[in-house]
């Protein structure tokens, strides 16, 4: 469980951003849109890094090219 810990710290941070620059916007909905969006990329990246898929795209064992 050592990874539960960042995951929820961030997320929590995440919030906590989000509803701040809500506030400071004057819509707080607006801003927790925001951090759920910015969380939501961070956390594809995260699982993608944890899951071992940090080849890239060019894989030469794969044959993937663009």
């Amino acid at each position: 469980m050592p990874r539960l810990v960042p995951r929820l710290l961030i997320t929590a941070a995440l919030l906590v951003v989000g509803v701040v620059i809500g506030l400071i916007f004057e819509n707080v909905w607006l801003g927790v849109l925001l951090a759920g969006i910015i969380w939501f990329g961070w956390f594809l990246g995260f699982e993608s890094r944890r899951g071992g898929h940090d080849e890239g795209v060019n894989d030469e064992d794969h044959g993937i090219e663009l």
